[in-house]
């Protein structure tokens, strides 16, 4: 069994070693809020953390990680939804569909520990999530909303 550590907690799992992380997390740990979009680390759906970083985790084998690397998905962002970023996405009603949205999330809050403050281009540059229904003017107002507490 190898062991991944997520959401705080260290966990076994066993997978062939090219499984991607997102199908350990989705199938094995029950952590559904990571999506599957497009399966090339494009679109964003899968966003996690790994030790702070946005990471696409459709397209990392989770054979890569051990219990060192400390791996956050959208459950383990803020268990209660108290985050600022989730907080912010409530309040602006974000959502359209809300697909992508568990990734657009993950990916504002890692923007946001980088740069508490980001500017648009910061914004453009960082949130290379897609989002089909087009809610990006509301996910940079979040974001902002979020930035400014």
């Amino acid at each position: 069994m190898a062991k991944l550590n997520v959401n705080g907690r260290v966990v076994e799992y066993q997978a062939e070693e090219d499984t991607p992380l997102l199908w350990v997390l989705r199938e094995q740990l029950g952590l559904t809020g990571t999506k599957y979009g497009c399966g090339v680390a494009q679109c964003g759906a899968c966003t996690v953390h790994v030790d702070g970083e946005a990471m696409r985790s459709c397209a990392m084998p989770a054979a890569g990680f051990d219990e060192k690397q400390k791996i956050v998905t959208i459950e383990g962002l803020s268990p209660d939804g108290s985050h600022p970023v989730q907080k912010a996405w409530a309040a602006l009603d974000v959502p359209q569909c809300g697909y992508c949205q568990c990734g657009m999330i993950m990916a504002a809050a890692a923007l946001l520990k980088s740069k508490p403050k980001p500017t648009d281009a910061d914004i453009d540059a960082e949130i290379t999530n897609i989002c089909r229904c087009g809610t990006y003017n509301r996910v940079r107002a979040a974001i902002k909303a979020a930035a400014a507490g």
